[in-house]
């Protein structure tokens, strides 16, 4: 699995230490991290919660990403934004339990974190065991095993509303406002990253003659 990591400007300084965490977890399971910044506070790409959204939406509908952390503040910002975009299922991790319930119930693809929020005093080990328990499982087995027919029959119900209530991402890039794409994918090392893991032209394209 390819996970990208995104973090929005408040929370910038973290990255390193967040990138860190999700590694040390991730790539003894045979996944592989992908850090699209922001990488410090003074990033010449300032990227707010709602580009976040916006950029979860284009790594997870392009196929170069299939799996985004990110997060702000409280992770409420982000998560909201991540789900206002097409492609994009996000759920909103405090505790180790959400990341194991939101991974087995929900079986989403983006996960937003609060990165401020009684974020203090060991809160690499609480990250760390969220990450164990979001990828270390499954996804989409149910929880508790009682409930896994039901779970995942609501899992593909959300899926066929989510593909008639969005509208596709193209279409989107066409009509957002310009500047406000551009500044989304100026980041240091968007282009090293993307266009060679970018599974959809149309996006590649689009976003290329930007």
């Amino acid at each position: 699995m390819r996970i990208a990591l995104i973090n929005e400007n408040s929370q910038a300084a973290k990255n390193a230490m967040i990138e860190a965490s999700l590694r040390k977890v991730v790539e003894p399971m045979g996944h592989t991290v992908v850090n699209y910044g922001m990488y410090t506070a003074e990033d010449a790409c300032q990227l707010t919660y709602v580009k976040c959204g916006l950029l979860a939406s284009i790594l997870l509908t392009s196929g170069a990403a299939d799996y985004v952390v990110t997060g702000c503040g409280t992770g409420e910002g982000a998560m909201l934004a991540c789900n206002s975009f097409p492609g994009v299922l996000c759920g909103h991790l405090v505790d180790p339990s959400d990341g194991y319930m939101f991974a087995q119930i929900n079986d989403g693809n983006c996960v937003a974190l609060p990165f401020a929020k009684g974020f203090g005093w060991g809160a690499e080990l609480n990250l760390e065991m969220i990450f164990q328990q979001l990828f270390g499982f499954g996804h989409g087995n149910g929880y508790p095993k009682e409930r896994v027919v039901p779970e995942q029959r609501n899992k593909k119900i959300l899926d066929s509303v989510k593909a008639i209530t969005y509208r596709p991402l193209i279409d989107i890039l066409h009509d957002i406002d310009q500047d406000f794409l551009r500044e989304t994918i100026s980041g240091e090392h968007f282009a090293e990253y993307f266009y060679p893991a970018c599974r959809d032209e149309a996006i590649a394209a689009y976003l290329q003659q930007l």
